[in-house]
């Protein structure tokens, strides 16, 4: 196992931040102090000037195998991933066929233990993720996943997930859900509103995230369950979750990269890249998640990678299939999203990893394939997953040189500020000075 040694960092840890180095031997944090002197055969990075936190979490991530490996592949993902400063990624289960068995869930966690970062699996809610049979989670949950959901279309049905969130609290399991009433998105391709009269695109109701939103909040209610909201876009959704937060329910949010740095204005140019569900909202939900995000009131950035090949993203906007990547631009656009050189280390790292670690009941493993323990702690006897995030360099983001296997990213041409330098994975050191290694 390599020996490791992170030297002259700011170290982002429970007890906040402290400048310092941190030795790793065997996968396990053993050292954490200040002026460590190089043993041996250790490899040194060298974190001057730069920040040391848990590993990045992703909790959605498209890895689109099994059935749509031209796309992206378990491996290329994870490639992606590393580059981007992800320890973990969570594999949606909107595949074809959907992730809605033990036989495919253990196919995904086994080519996942393949590779050089934890790859877990979010299983599917429903048979097939057609709304309407559940699928074996009990079966599911005792291969170690922890969280389900039917992603790509919400849970429609008021009483199948009612029923879902009924087996799933004895289960110890979190539903994740994808709020979009499909009786008021319909047939719509960016967000409704006066630009999307203007263009003459059919628009997406804000209303369709909200309704749901408020309704699964009632469900959690009634039931005692947990839900976790996927990519909240709207700034009523985001009251809605605190609200009953305070109320004391056992719910968590997200918010994905580009509803954080993204308005409905780029959908102008009627360039199917900024075509994503739920759509791009206004100026004002941009602002207001923005807000939202730096008083700590959002679990989680999490990225909704969605890879599709050229030829399928190469239509008219309202016909090319919605979805963009984010692997390896979130870590910059969320510190862009945190104010930058104002941003708050120990922030940055709750919601890239801490935050999201938890969400997915990644803190503690006690399972195995693959999997490990993720949102430590940064202190002795922890494992060894950690990131280390450069906030001086400047970049230029562009599609051609991404580790992934697809291009479709929003952000080409722009100017990124901050950026992954190392990734140390299961005590390995996976990326260094920005290369994978």
């Amino acid at each position: 196992m390599t020996k490791i040694l992170i030297t002259d960092g700011t170290l982002v840890t429970n007890q906040g931040l402290q400048s310092g180095d941190v030795r790793i031997r065997d996968g396990v944090i053993t050292e954490v102090g200040t002026a460590l002197t190089r043993e041996g055969d250790e490899l040194v990075v060298d974190a001057s000037g730069q920040w040391v936190g848990p590993g990045f979490v992703d909790l959605h991530t498209h890895l689109r195998e099994p059935g749509g490996e031209a796309a992206e592949t378990i491996a290329s993902g994870a490639r992606a991933g590393i580059a981007g400063g992800y320890t973990a990624l969570v594999a949606m289960p909107n595949t074809e066929p959907a992730l809605d068995t033990v036989a495919l869930v253990s196919f995904v966690l086994a080519e996942g233990g393949r590779s050089p970062i934890t790859v877990a699996v979010a299983g599917a809610i429903t048979q097939s993720r057609a709304g309407e049979q559940l699928a074996p989670m009990a079966e599911m949950a005792a291969l170690g996943v922890r969280i389900f959901t039917d992603d790509g279309a919400g849970v429609q049905s008021a009483g199948v997930m009612r029923r879902a969130l009924s087996y799933s609290k004895p289960l110890g399991v979190r539903l994740a859900q994808h709020c979009e009433d499909a009786t008021l998105s319909g047939s719509g391709v960016m967000n409704e509103g006066p630009l999307a009269e203007k263009l003459g695109l059919a628009g997406r109701s804000e209303l369709a995230e909200e309704i749901m939103v408020q309704r699964d909040i009632d469900l959690v209610r009634a039931t005692g369950a947990s839900v976790h909201f996927l990519h909240l876009s709207t700034k009523r959704a985001i009251d809605l979750v605190v609200a009953a937060k305070i109320e004391g329910l056992d719910v968590t949010c997200e918010v994905t990269p580009h509803h954080l740095t993204l308005d409905e204005s780029f959908c102008s140019d009627y360039d199917p890249t900024f075509k994503v569900h739920p759509p791009l909202r206004s100026a004002h939900d941009v602002l207001a998640l923005r807000e939202a995000l730096r008083k700590g009131l959002i679990d989680a950035v999490a990225t909704d990678h969605a890879p599709h090949t050229p030829e399928s993203k190469d239509r008219a906007f309202d016909e090319a299939p919605a979805g963009m990547l984010g692997l390896e631009t979130a870590a910059s656009l969320t510190y862009e999203a945190l104010g930058q050189d104002k941003c708050d280390p120990e922030l940055f790292y709750t919601v890239l990893s801490r935050g999201p670690a938890r969400v997915a009941q990644l803190r503690h493993i006690d399972r195995p394939i693959g999997l490990s323990p993720q949102g430590g702690a940064l202190s002795v006897g922890e494992a060894a997953n950690i990131t280390v995030f450069d906030p001086r360099v400047s970049w230029e983001a562009n599609a051609n040189t991404l580790q992934s296997r697809a291009s479709n990213t929003p952000y080409h041409g722009r100017a990124m500020f901050g950026r992954v330098s190392s990734v140390i994975s299961k005590g390995i050191l996976v990326l260094q000075e920005g290369k994978l290694q």
